[in-house]
């Protein structure tokens, strides 16, 4: 079973993390987040679920208006030739999320530690990044050095690479 919001903010106040979360109407895509969310200061986060040829998964954080070349991103990852988007069974499956609620914090559901995390260097420069706290249905604030310690908590090394236009 993947961890509950639950399960996931234990987990931050365990490590001494800090977060602020605030609750919302569920939230599909950036369009609706920016038109719903409110005043949230930060960076936001889109997040991309992708899998290569061999069946290496990424999940690659980006800020919300970034612009992602899908056709060139492998060869920044790291992956195995062009990606393309993982399936939703396979995204619950390793990150415990549906789509629509694709989120960095999806990685304590990643125990066997099957994807790598890659965060958006433009998206790191802000001193607060937002996700969801594996639902849609809200926006959690993390100082984004605590981002890092989080994924590293998982047993992810995250990756901080332009990967952004």
């Amino acid at each position: 079973m993947p961890k509950t919001e639950a399960e996931l903010f234990a987990f931050l106040a365990d490590l001494g993390i800090s977060v602020s979360t605030v609750r919302h109407p569920p939230l599909y895509t950036v369009a609706d987040s920016q038109s719903l969310r409110g005043e949230i200061p930060g960076g936001h986060t889109k997040n991309l679920f992708l899998k290569d040829k061999k069946d290496n998964f990424f999940l690659v954080s980006v800020g919300e208006e970034a612009v992602v070349d899908l056709k060139q991103i492998h060869t920044i990852i790291g992956a195995a030739g062009r990606v393309s988007f993982g399936k939703p069974e396979m995204l619950m499956e390793l990150l415990g999320v549906i789509p629509g609620a694709v989120t960095v914090f999806g990685l304590i559901n990643d125990s066997e530690r099957r994807v790598k995390v890659v965060l958006d260097q433009d998206l790191m420069a802000h001193a607060t990044v937002n996700a969801h706290p594996l639902t849609n249905e809200a926006t959690t604030s993390i100082a984004s050095a605590d981002l890092i310690r989080f994924a590293e908590a998982t047993g992810h090394d995250a990756a901080i690479l332009k990967v952004s236009a």
